[in-house]
């Protein structure tokens, strides 16, 4: 069990950066909603996509289910920084709070609370291309038994 606190100032193994990058390029959603990987650190993943009116909702805006599978991507990645990439996780829940429409760059930072032995709480800021808040999200994983196919 280990606080975000605690890794703030180390670095990503390289090996593990790469490993996180190849699955993150391989998932079908990230291709489908274009994501891209802007950064990794431990405990933390940064990710983001731009907003071309064809995930839009009723609304001219990106719909919010997007930013959440957004938010939910990053939050993923950033607990598999600390934990590594063997163990399946699961989200067991999550909640947005949405403070402003996207109307082009969404740019999600994922930071992990706390890599705990069965749960990992995550805080996810989304912001647009000038920095504004978007949105603010909470993610809560689970972690699995290992090695399960990916």
């Amino acid at each position: 069990m280990s606080d975000y606190s605690d890794h703030k100032q180390q670095t990503l193994d390289p090996a593990l950066e790469k490993q996180i990058s190849d699955i993150i390029h391989n998932i079908p959603l990230v291709k489908t909603l274009n994501i891209r990987l802007d950064g990794l650190a431990p405990g933390e993943c940064r990710m983001s996509l731009t907003r071309d009116g064809t995930l839009d909702g009723i609304y001219v805006s990106l719909h919010g289910g997007i930013m959440m599978a957004l938010a939910d991507t990053a939050a993923c990645f950033a607990i598999q920084t600390l934990i590594g990439v063997t163990d399946t996780l699961t989200t067991t829940d999550m909640n947005i709070r949405f403070l402003r429409p996207a109307l082009n760059e969404v740019k999600a930072t994922a930071t992990v609370i706390k890599a705990g032995r069965t749960l990992c709480p995550t805080e996810i800021k989304l912001h647009d291309e000038t920095g504004k808040l978007l949105a603010l999200a909470q993610v809560t994983y689970m972690r699995l038994q290992k090695n399960l196919d990916r």
